[in-house]
């Protein structure tokens, strides 16, 4: 992908067509009429029935792995980004164990994310009976209409996502140099299947045949949480990540905290966001610092301060690493996790993935990570 395309889409942040979309200021906060708002917004509605457990950082590969070993008659993934490591070595590993057990395990992987993966990582996974596709490999490298999903689904029960990829890079505490912060969830319940849905069309678009109605057991829905599993694809109006980033906003009457590796939002969003602040609501935002990935994202980032810090927003850059979390927590029941970036290219363009949680414990466990990440974060002023 060009930098010259990239800083194309930074750019027009404030004049994108998902610039012009304005949800109404106030949303419902409760199950009930959150759950109304979100169907007429993306199409689907929180249901009961889930269990959902916070992943920090290198965590999730203990827990994919542990999955994966499990599995008895499906894998499925798509992924952004999957590099060579100790990470790739663990996941690899296992896939192929339980290939050779008769388990399919199907990988979705992006071309341009993951652009050295068919030479040294696709060989060893056919080899050991794994079926891998490549995301849209005809597309020249100007083309931003990239996969950024980060999914797996183990038999069609358990689904993990997040803001992961496989590199050595996620492992770890998120704490050290060269590491990055991260935040993922693993869930049980009527959400995977929508989690599975997600994969089955970018399997379909990648070549892959339809899955079998096997692949979407009845759910167990015994668990005590409310959810909701929401995908994003391109649009030339609106996307659903712009619809759910403004919904979970306008929910917010109390508090709305977020945490996100690349802070470029529609002028929609930036609008809302002071709005909310003035109106009283604690709105703290913490972002990637100068151990950023991007060096354009970050400049692009840092214009955006000054008016939301004027508004009342609390804006902090975490210091120890590359900050790739994209988490929003919102009063003390909602939350959501997953891969969209609050930039140009996911609001837009990319395919993203989300999960919308209405739970306490869950939302007091991203208020912990919150808090503890904001005490490796220096606040700005200006």
């Amino acid at each position: 992908m060009s930098w010259a395309s990239v800083q194309r889409w930074f750019g027009r942040r404030g004049s994108s067509a998902a610039s012009e979309f304005r949800i109404q200021p106030s949303v419902p906060a409760d199950p009930s009429g959150f759950s109304s708002a979100l169907f007429q917004s993306v199409g689907m509605r929180m249901e009961t029935g889930h269990r959902v457990e916070l992943l920090d950082n290198g965590a999730v590969f203990d827990r994919l792995e542990r999955e994966i070993r499990k599995a008895r008659s499906s894998v499925s993934i798509v992924m952004y980004i999957w590099e060579e490591g100790h990470a790739s070595d663990r996941i690899v590993a296992a896939l192929i164990e339980r290939a050779k057990a008769g388990v399919r395990c199907r990988l979705v992987i992006d071309s341009l994310g993951s652009n050295a993966f068919p030479k040294v990582l696709l060989p060893r996974l056919v080899e050991g009976g794994c079926d891998v596709r490549m995301f849209r490999p005809a597309l020249s490298e100007t083309s931003l209409a990239r996969n950024h999903r980060k999914v797996v689904i183990i038999d069609g029960v358990v689904a993990i996502t997040g803001g992961f990829g496989v590199r050595d890079c996620w492992l770890g505490n998120g704490c050290e140099p060269g590491a990055w912060r991260d935040a993922s969830v693993v869930f049980s319940g009527p959400s995977v299947h929508s989690a599975q849905q997600a994969f089955a069309e970018n399997w379909q678009e990648a070549g892959g045949e339809l899955l079998s109605a096997q692949e979407f057991p009845p759910p167990d829905a015994s668990g005590p949480t409310t959810a909701a599993f929401v995908s994003s694809t391109a649009s030339p109006t609106v996307t659903r990540a712009e619809r759910l980033t403004q919904l979970m906003i306008a929910a917010a009457s109390q508090r709305l905290w977020i945490v996100n590796a690349y802070f470029v939002p529609s002028q929609a969003i930036l609008d809302q966001l002071a709005a909310k602040a003035a109106g009283g609501v604690d709105v703290r935002v913490l972002v990637a610092g100068h151990q950023s990935d991007s060096k354009l994202a970050f400049g692009y980032q840092q214009l955006t301060y000054g008016a939301l810090i004027e508004r009342g927003v609390e804006v902090w850059e975490y210091q120890p690493c590359m900050l790739h979390s994209k988490t929003m927590v919102v009063d003390d029941h909602l939350a959501v996790v997953g891969s969209i970036n609050l930039d140009p290219l996911s609001l837009n363009t990319l395919d993203e993935v989300a999960l919308v949680v209405y739970d306490a414990t869950l939302a007091s466990a991203l208020e912990a990570t919150f808090i503890a990440d904001c005490g490796r974060a220096v606040r700005q002023t200006s």
